[in-house]
C-alpha cells in the first residue's frame, strides 16, 4: 500500500509533499486495496498518483471496480483549476445489465462523485468530468456469452485545502459505491473479511 512520501523526487516544494503525505495517509475500508501507481508527468510540474481495486468479496477473483487518482501541483497555478493543486480520476465498475440499461445511470454515477466529497466536507471547485456506459453483448458464434454492462467516471476537480485526506476518503467512497457497497456512517470502520482469499 502507499503510505508515505518515498516514491517523491528530492527537493519537491514542502507543500507539495504535505499533500501527498495527507492523501496517502487516509484509511480505506477493507475492501479496497490500494497502491503507488506511476503518474503522467506531462500534465504539471509536480504529480503523484494512487490506483485501487475494490473486491466486494474476498473470495473474488476480478475486482469490481478500479480506480485511479492523480494529484497534480502547479506553483504557478493554472486558469482552468481556479488554484495551484487539481485532482484526476477514472474509476470503473462493473454492473448488472439491467442497471447498466437505466436512462439516470450517467447521472447517477456523476453524484457519487459529487455525494461523496460533500459527504467527507471535503471542499472543491471547479469539478467537471463525463460519465460513460459501456454495454456488451453476444451475437452470432457468441450468442451464448453473457451480456455485461460497464460505467466509466473520469472528474477533476481543485481541492480547497491543503490537507487532502477528506479528499481521498471521498474518492474511496466513490469508488465503493460504484462497486455496489453500501456507505459506511461516518466514524464506522469496515470489519475485515473473515474469509480467506482463495489460493490461486
Amino acid at each position: 500500500m502507499a503510505r508515505d512520501t518515498e516514491g517523491l523526487q528530492p527537493g519537491v516544494p514542502a507543500v507539495f509533499e504535505r499533500a501527498v503525505r495527507s492523501l496517502t495517509s487516509a484509511q480505506f475500508r477493507a475492501e479496497v486495496r490500494l497502491e503507488q501507481t506511476p503518474a503522467p508527468k506531462r500534465l504539471a510540474p509536480h504529480t503523484h498518483a494512487l490506483s485501487a481495486d475494490v473486491f466486494v468479496d474476498e473470495a473474488d477473483e476480478d475486482a469490481t471496480a478500479t480506480g485511479r487518482l492523480v494529484l497534480l501541483y502547479d506553483p504557478a497555478g493554472q486558469e482552468a483549476w481556479h488554484g495551484e493543486f487539481r485532482l484526476v480520476t477514472y474509476l470503473r465498475a462493473s454492473l448488472e445489465p439491467e442497471m447498466g440499461a437505466d436512462p439516470l445511470l450517467l447521472a447517477v454515477g456523476w453524484t457519487w462523485i459529487t455525494d461523496s466529497l460533500a459527504g467527507r466536507s471535503a471542499p472543491y471547485t471547479a469539478a467537471s468530468g463525463t460519465v460513460t456506459r459501456v454495454a456488451s453483448e453476444g451475437f452470432g458464434g457468441m450468442a451464448g456469452e453473457l451480456a455485461s454492462a460497464e460505467i466509466e467516471i473520469r472528474a477533476s476537480w481543485t481541492p480547497l485545502e491543503p490537507d487532502l485526506t477528506a479528499h481521498a476518503l471521498a474518492w474511496g467512497d466513490a469508488l465503493t459505491t460504484a462497486a455496489g457497497l453500501v456507505p459506511l456512517p461516518a466514524g464506522v470502520v469496515a470489519m475485515p473479511p473473515t474469509r480467506r482469499r482463495r489460493s490461486r
